[in-house]
C-alpha cells in the first residue's frame, strides 16, 4: 500500500511540473534580434564633419565630443572606415565616461569613408575621358602621417593621444617619430613595425589587381574577415562577422585598392629598443607613452610581438587579451575599455573614474602579464 501511494504522489507531481512547464513556455514571447546596424548611434555624438584638404589629398574628419578638451585622433584599418571601425566602441555604454572629458577626431584616409566617390586625377577635372581611377597617386603611408600634420594643425591641437588601429596603427607610429612633440601618448591595436612579407605582399597583389577592376570578389572577401577577425572569430562568431559581409558589399573597390596597394609599400619603421643610455638619447624609437593591444587569436599577433619587442620597454604596455581574435574593439570592448581607462588613469587623465568590478579581475591579471612581458629581454 505504502509503494503505490508513493507511485501515485509521483506521477500527479510530474504531472504539475510538465502543466507548469507547459504554462511557462506558453508565457514565453519568441522576438528576433535587433538587427546591427552601422547607421549612426544615438549614442555617436558628433559634433561636426569636416573634409580637410591637405598636401596628399582631402581627408575626412568626423569630430565626436566638445573640442575645448583633449584630442583623441584615430585612424583606422584597410578596408574600414571611421564608422565601421571605431563607432562600435566608442559607442559602447562604459566609454561614455570617459568620453566625456575628451573630443573625438576620426581620421578617414581618402577615398574610404562612407559614399567617397572614385579618386580620380586632376585631368577628370577638364573631362578627360580616358583617365582612370587607377592613375590617382595615393599617398604614401609616410605621407599620409604628415597628412594628419596637417589636421592637427587645422584644428590647432597642441597635443593628441592617438588611438589607431592595424594600417592606422603604423601610420600613427610614423606621425609620432616625426612628431614627438604633438602626440601625448598612442594605442596601437595590431601594430606593424616590418614592412610588409611575401605572404602579405602575395595576397594583397591579388586583392588590389581584383579590386582595381572595380569588383568585391569572394576571394577579398574572404581574405578582409581573415585580415580583421582570424580563422576563429571568423567561423564562431557568426553575427559580428555577417555585419561586415554586409558591409563589404559597399565596399569603393577602386580606392580600397589604392590604399592597399599604399599600405603594402610600406617601409620598415626602423625603431630599435637602445638598453644603453648613452645611446638611448640619439636611437629611433617611439618616446611617448604607449599601449599595445592584440587579441590571443589575432592573425597579425607575431607582428605585433616583433613590434613590442622593438619598444622602450619602460614607456610600453603590452596587452594580449584572451578569447579574442583580431578585432579586440568589437569583440571584447569591455577588457578594451578598462585598459584604456586604467592606460589613462596612469597618464593622469580621468582620475576620479571607478573600475567596473565586473572586470577588474581580468584586467588586473592581463597588466601583470604586460608588466612580466616588459621585463623580459629580447630574444627571450
Amino acid at each position: 500500500m505504502e509503494t503505490e501511494r508513493l507511485l501515485t504522489a509521483s506521477r500527479l507531481e510530474n504531472r504539475t511540473m510538465e502543466k507548469l512547464t507547459d504554462i511557462e513556455l506558453m508565457s514565453i514571447e519568441a522576438t528576433d534580434p535587433m538587427p546591427r546596424s552601422f547607421a549612426n548611434d544615438a549614442a555617436a555624438v558628433l559634433l561636426q564633419e569636416d573634409d580637410v584638404e591637405t598636401p596628399y589629398g582631402n581627408m575626412h574628419v568626423a569630430i565626436q565630443g566638445d573640442r575645448t578638451k583633449p584630442a583623441i585622433l584615430t585612424f583606422h584599418d584597410i578596408g574600414l572606415n571611421h564608422v565601421t571601425c571605431f563607432q562600435g566602441f566608442f559607442s559602447f555604454a562604459e566609454m561614455q565616461p570617459i568620453l566625456r572629458h575628451f573630443c573625438v577626431y576620426h581620421v578617414n584616409a581618402p577615398g574610404q569613408e562612407e559614399g567617397a566617390l572614385h579618386l580620380r586625377p586632376e585631368q577628370d577635372v577638364l573631362g578627360n575621358p580616358q583617365s582612370l581611377g587607377s592613375r590617382f597617386v595615393y599617398p604614401t603611408v609616410d605621407q599620409l602621417a604628415e597628412a594628419v600634420h596637417t589636421i592637427v594643425e587645422h584644428y590647432d591641437l597642441k597635443s593628441i593621444i592617438g588611438f589607431g588601429v592595424g594600417a592606422g596603427a603604423n601610420i600613427l607610429t610614423r606621425y609620432e617619430l616625426a612628431h614627438h612633440d604633438r602626440v601625448d601618448s598612442l594605442v596601437l591595436v595590431n601594430p606593424s613595425a616590418t614592412q610588409a612579407g611575401w605572404v602579405e605582399w602575395g595576397y594583397q597583389k591579388m586583392n588590389s589587381w581584383y579590386l582595381f577592376g572595380g569588383q568585391v570578389t569572394n576571394f577579398t572577401e574572404e581574405y578582409l574577415l581573415w585580415h580583421w577577425f582570424g580563422k576563429k572569430t571568423r567561423w564562431q562568431n557568426n553575427d559580428l562577422t555577417t555585419v561586415y559581409q554586409d558591409y563589404i558589399k559597399t565596399i569603393n573597390a577602386q580606392n580600397l585598392a589604392l590604399f592597399i596597394e599604399s599600405y603594402l609599400k610600406r617601409t620598415d619603421l626602423a625603431i630599435v629598443r637602445e638598453m644603453d643610455p648613452m645611446r638611448k638619447v640619439s636611437a629611433r624609437s617611439v618616446r611617448c607613452r604607449t599601449l599595445i593591444l592584440v587579441g590571443d587569436d589575432s592573425p597579425h599577433i607575431d607582428q605585433v610581438v616583433e613590434m613590442n619587442g622593438r619598444m622602450m620597454p619602460e614607456e610600453t604596455d603590452f596587452i594580449k587579451l584572451a578569447d579574442c581574435g583580431g578585432m579586440p574593439l568589437e569583440e571584447q570592448p569591455g577588457k578594451v575599455c578598462e585598459a584604456f581607462r586604467l592606460f589613462l588613469q596612469g597618464m593622469g587623465y580621468v582620475p576620479s573614474l571607478i573600475q567596473n568590478k565586473s572586470t577588474a579581475g581580468a584586467i588586473h591579471a592581463q597588466l601583470q602579464m604586460d608588466i612580466e612581458t616588459r621585463a623580459t629581454p629580447i630574444g627571450c
